[in-house]
């Protein structure tokens, strides 16, 4: 038979109270209790339902994920982070996507939080920086938390990366192997890493002396199909480029395939460097140089501030990258 938690009361000697003050993480546990009351809780392999603890107080024991990016590597990664760190709390993730260019955003979102009664919502970008949706839900007195917000930093609590550091030193690295005329595509412009990714591609190129042009620079939307176009663009010019730095794995993804079509050597004649060490980037050919930028550690993190409880103070939590160098990057040609 199922345990119950008269049986955790029991086994561990304590209240059915103090069980359950430890199920929700409530503070005012002793050390000793609370791991008394965790043995118990392994030794009978207790698993409380979900429905029964929130008709025991106000909490639904659940949060949903706003989430709209076009990238199914960054989506899973994101997922699992968040997953990772609701299963130690007994906490139900709904993942929800949305379309940014809705016009039904706002009443999918009021829709969600009505119909889930959710603890709270995490925020990717670029939902992460909509006045209407945050204001929505500060109306609503729901909490959240934000990844990598643009705006208004200080008004929840959020997990980043140093996007303009991140992308400085992927340009620095193609500096470094002497490309001059490096092309640069960046993001969708509703997602303000876009902007802090052209921002340290620009300043790479100033601290080293290199004149920006403009011609170098295409808009891309993070997906596979707009690298591609972007890298078509770049590759059309005049004076090419012997180096491109996508904003993102999938629209590398898309360089490296144009440049394949085209008969051009990678790294060879052209190095193509991407953005964010998703799955996708150990899969083409060859293997992208990139950045890795941690996305289940982000989500993992996000979803521990908002668990944290309502009493947390607003907390930034800045997640370390790393320039990981593949075999699509190499040195310019003489």
């Amino acid at each position: 038979m199922r345990a119950t938690i008269k049986d955790v009361s029991r086994e561990a000697g304590v209240s059915i109270k103090t069980v359950s003050r430890v199920l929700n993480n409530e503070r005012y546990v002793g050390a000793a209790t609370r791991a008394r009351v965790q043995e118990a809780v392994t030794l009978l392999n207790f698993r409380p339902s979900t429905a029964a603890r929130s008709l025991a107080g106000r909490r639904s024991f659940q949060i949903a994920l706003i989430c709209d990016n076009p990238s199914p590597y960054y989506v899973y990664e994101m997922q699992s982070g968040i997953r990772d760190r609701c299963e130690a709390d007994g906490v139900r993730m709904i993942a929800q996507p949305y379309d940014r260019n809705s016009v039904t955003l706002l009443d999918d979102v009021e829709s969600l939080v009505d119909a889930t009664n959710v603890d709270g919502l995490i925020l990717t970008p670029p939902v992460t920086d909509y006045p209407a949706v945050l204001d929505l839900l500060a109306r609503r007195g729901v909490r959240f938390v934000r990844i990598s917000p643009g705006g208004d930093v200080d008004l929840t609590s959020s997990t980043f990366i140093d996007n303009e550091g991140a992308a400085r030193m992927m340009t620095e690295h193609l500096i470094g192997l002497g490309h001059r005329r490096i092309g640069f595509i960046a993001g969708h412009p509703s997602y303000a890493t876009s902007a802090q990714r052209r921002n340290g591609y620009l300043e790479a190129l100033q601290t080293a002396g290199i004149a920006a042009d403009p011609a170098l620079t295409v808009e891309g939307s993070y997906d596979f199909a707009s690298g591609a176009a972007a890298a078509e663009m770049l590759l059309s010019l005049d004076v090419p480029p012997s180096a491109i730095f996508a904003s993102s794995d999938d629209m590398a993804a898309g360089a490296l395939t144009v440049a394949h079509r085209r008969g051009i050597s990678v790294p060879g004649q052209l190095s193509v460097a991407g953005f964010d060490d998703t799955a996708l980037a150990g899969f083409v050919w060859p293997p992208l140089t990139t950045i890795r930028q941690p996305t289940r550690q982000m989500a993992y993190q996000a979803a521990d501030l908002l668990l944290a409880g309502e009493d947390a103070p607003v907390e930034r939590r800045e997640i370390g990258f790393e320039l990981v160098v593949r075999d699509s990057t190499g040195p310019a040609e003489k």
